[in-house]
């Protein structure tokens, strides 16, 4: 499998931020994509547009949390956060 360094950005939570949802929802949704078929390095497809699954989205709070967007999807246009009804599988290509 070709390997790609990712970059890990530093964030902040506010106070005032409520803490939803919880990480076992995250955990969950991302176990959920790992047994529909979304590994790392597998291809998939956002509309019209390939791209490879990179990563797994951990983070627990925001509005594109691991809980409803749980796969990192690498596209020519960048990074993407996406959900299972985002993305169709593609041919496997770490399989």
């Amino acid at each position: 499998m070709d390997r790609k360094d990712l970059a890990l950005v530093d964030g902040a939570r506010s106070v005032d931020t409520p803490a939803q949802p919880w990480p076992g929802a995250v955990r969950a949704a991302i176990n959920s994509a790992i047994h529909a078929g979304y590994r790392i390095g597998r291809s998939v497809c956002i509309g019209h547009v390939s791209g490879q699954v990179v990563g797994y989205n951990i983070g627990s709070y925001g509005p594109f949390s691991g809980a409803s967007y749980p796969l990192l999807v690498r596209t020519p246009f960048g990074v993407a956060k996406c959900s299972q009804r985002e993305c169709s599988l593609g041919s496997s290509a770490a399989a």
